[in-house]
């Protein structure tokens, strides 16, 4: 059961931390591959969910030496079904992979949480083309019905949240906006 879904801790004007950008330093500071930019698939080996793990568990230390909250965000910025194809991934998967991120960052969390401090995990939403070039643009509708499939996902999992990032046309956000409400989900949107 979600935590925080019905009532987000971060509204009540707490600071919180989040991380600074998992795929960057998973790359660039870590030295993994990541094909397309894709964490989520770090998600499909153990040392890739270690690798997943230790970046977020150093944010969550600083989050507690300060008494912060502190916002999990999945790894799953390109955990859509469009990139799923570009990945080679089967049926499916897209699916499991959005529900194992959650369930690994539930773990993380369930190793710290207290009422001073709460531990948020918010399912990530990429475009669905590039964070900087959106390409072929939807109306607000097709964007509700291609984004509602993550958003479902994350819906019956443990997420208090969904957070679109990088969203670079308003139709597009407002269709990931119309999809969060469909499943009763708290939603933030964040443009490039």
């Amino acid at each position: 059961m979600p935590e925080y879904r019905d009532r987000l801790p971060q509204l009540d004007g707490a600071l919180f931390l989040t991380d600074g950008g998992i795929e960057t330093d998973l790359i660039f500071n870590e030295g993994l591959e990541l094909p397309l930019f894709a964490a989520v698939d770090l998600l499909r080996t153990v040392e890739g969910r270690g690798a997943i793990e230790r970046y977020f568990r150093k944010y969550l230390a600083i989050a507690s030496d300060y008494g912060l909250g502190f916002l999990l965000e999945t790894p799953t910025w390109r955990a859509s079904a469009d990139w799923g194809e570009r990945l080679g991934y089967e049926t499916g998967l897209i699916d499991q992979l959005n529900a194992d991120a959650v369930e690994l960052l539930a773990g993380i969390r369930g190793d710290r949480t207290a009422a001073s401090a709460p531990v948020v995990i918010s399912g990530c939403v990429g475009p669905r083309g590039d964070g900087y070039d959106p390409g072929v643009r939807m109306s607000a509708e097709e964007a509700a019905d291609y984004h509602s499939a993550q958003i479902g996902v994350f819906s019956r999992t443990v997420a208090d949240q969904v957070t679109a990032i990088t969203m670079n046309y308003v139709e597009e956000a407002i269709g990931v906006a119309r999809a969060a409400a469909w499943f009763d989900m708290p939603v933030v949107i964040s443009f490039t």
